[in-house]
């Protein structure tokens, strides 16, 4: 993974209190990916090839603000493609996890319940 450009102190600190003192140390990583607009990473599937997969999202100013993320998975020629509206700080919130994750970037499971209507 290509070293992230954490956000600028004043950029954190909007977003400071909706997060826990336990999870800010990776808020900084976070917002830089964000401010990127898309992440190329693979969802790792147990017992089978990893599939690669490409996310762009919408920028957004305010932490309360919705962010509209679009996945398109790849396979072969197979292309699947899905959208996700949520708040802002909760993808921020996903983002943080994504950061911290080292060589093969991919979301934590509960974005792909919410990405596939598991999850509320």
């Amino acid at each position: 993974m290509e070293t992230l450009k954490p956000a600028s102190a004043g950029e954190v600190a909007i977003y400071l209190p909706y997060y826990p003192a336990s999870r800010r140390q990776n808020l900084g990583p976070a917002l830089g990916l964000y401010k990127k607009g898309t992440l190329e990473g693979q969802r790792r599937v147990e017992g089978a090839t990893n599939i690669p997969f490409v996310a762009s999202w919408d920028l957004k100013s305010l932490p309360s603000d919705t962010t509209v993320c679009r996945m398109r998975f790849i396979d072969g020629d197979l292309f699947l493609d899905y959208e996700l509206s949520l708040a802002n700080t909760e993808f921020v919130g996903f983002l943080m996890e994504v950061a911290t994750t080292g060589t093969t970037l991919d979301f934590p499971s509960l974005f792909y319940r919410k990405l596939l209507g598991y999850a509320v």
